[in-house]
């Protein structure tokens, strides 16, 4: 299966491929230090500026959070999760580390397919 990614779209001239790109790329928001053996909060949203189809055809079907090979976690959404409209899926994830996190996120869209996130550092103390 193709893995898509973001790119950053001020690089990009067309607002159409601009707000096919940010609403189909999932962004990992988390402080770039943790605790060893605390929870740790990390967020994964669904598009920065432009917002996805929630409709019974086209929809974000999961999204994940993986630290390096290993994948820490998954939320699966139903069509009309976001009440059929437009929007930001976001997911709150909550990990123990044991050591650095080098995060990611994947999420599927079932009309344009497996999309990948930038990777996150995160440093253990």
């Amino acid at each position: 299966m193709k893995i898509n990614r973001y790119v950053d779209i001020s690089t990009i001239e067309r607002d159409a491929k601009k707000d096919y790109i940010d609403r189909h790329s999932p962004f990992v928001h988390c402080e770039d230090k943790a605790t060893l053996g605390d929870p740790f909060k990390v967020s994964v949203k669904m598009g920065n500026e432009y917002t996805h189809p929630d409709d019974f055809d086209h929809f974000i079907a999961y999204v994940q959070l993986w630290n390096g090979e290993f994948m820490l976690g998954q939320a699966s959404f139903a069509p009309g999760t976001l009440g059929n409209k437009p929007g930001h899926a976001q997911v709150d994830f909550y990990v123990v580390p044991n050591k650095d996190l080098k995060l990611t996120a994947m999420a599927f869209c079932t009309k344009h397919g497996l999309w990948q996130s930038d990777e996150i550092m995160v440093t253990v103390n």
